[in-house]
Order: structure tokens, then C-alpha cells, then sequence
């Protein structure tokens, strides 16, 4: 009788440790989830912020697009003197250099933005495996939790049937 009741409390031991350790890799998984989703939302917020500044950038451009056609009309349509030819000319060319660097940042926010939206696409994908993860070993500290109790039920009836005799 001792035997089995040593084998009984080794077994219930073992399935207590077994559920402790679901208990804590769930809990790992669980902060791990916290800590992607925060990830997730501060890529979000940066992916809102960059759209933004090409929204601001597409606008910037539209209106050295439309001060450079300003400016050539106005050379085609002036009978001015050479000065004022001139003038316009370096306005002209001042235009086109912010049209360049304007249309140089909406290159670079655009690549960040796509950057960032990669980097989401791989948050997100991270994101699922570990809720995943975490519905796996929830399922497992379930099923460690229904054997644990079906071996308390065998251990008191057997504890009951051991104190009828």
C-alpha cells in the first residue's frame, strides 16, 4: 500500500510541476504578446506620422511644381529687359533646386514608410505565432490542470477506500 501511495504523491508532484511550468511559459507568452502589440502600435504611430509627412511633402511639391510653372510662364510671356530675364531665370532655378530636394525627402519618407510597413507586416506575423504559442500552452495547462484533477478524484476515493477498511 505504501508503494502505490508513494507512486500516487511522486505522480501528483510531477503534474503539479508540470502545471507550475505551463503556468509560467504561459505567463512568459502572455508578456511577450504585451510587449509585440506595444511594438505593433509604436510602428502603427510611426507608419501614421511618416504618411503624414508625405502627406505635407506631396503638398510642398504640388506648390514648387506649380511656382516653377509661375515662373516659366512668365519668362515666356515677359518682353522684359535682360535684368528682370535674368531675375526670373535665377528664380526658376531656385524652384527646381527645392522641387529637387522636395521630391529627393518624398523619395526617403516614402522608403521609410515602406521600411516601417515591412517591419509592421513582421510584428504582425511575430505577433500571431505568439498568440499561437500562447493558445498552445493554454491548451496544455488545461489538459495538465483535467489530469491533475482526475488524479486528486482517484487519490480520495483511494484515500476513502483505504480509511473503510
Amino acid at each position: 500500500m505504501s508503494g502505490a501511495m508513494d507512486k500516487i504523491k511522486e505522480r501528483l508532484a510531477q503534474l503539479r510541476a508540470e502545471a507550475d511550468a505551463a503556468l509560467t511559459r504561459a505567463e512568459e507568452a502572455e508578456t511577450k504578446n504585451k510587449k509585440l502589440e506595444q511594438t505593433l502600435l509604436e510602428k502603427e504611430q510611426e507608419i501614421s506620422s511618416l504618411a503624414h509627412k508625405l502627406n505635407l511633402l506631396e503638398g510642398e511639391l504640388e506648390k514648387a511644381e506649380g511656382k516653377i510653372a509661375d515662373g516659366k510662364r512668365a519668362i515666356e510671356d515677359a518682353d522684359q529687359s535682360k535684368t528682370t530675364t535674368e531675375g526670373l531665370s535665377r528664380k526658376i532655378a531656385l524652384l527646381e533646386e527645392e522641387l529637387d530636394a522636395a521630391e529627393k525627402n518624398a523619395k526617403e519618407v516614402v522608403e521609410k514608410l515602406r521600411q516601417v510597413d515591412v517591419k509592421a507586416e513582421h510584428f504582425e506575423r511575430q505577433l500571431q505565432r505568439a498568440e499561437q504559442e500562447r493558445d498552445q500552452w493554454e491548451a496544455k495547462w488545461e489538459e495538465s490542470e483535467q489530469k491533475y484533477k482526475k488524479s486528486k478524484e482517484e487519490l480520495d476515493s483511494l484515500v476513502a477506500t483505504m480509511q473503510d477498511l
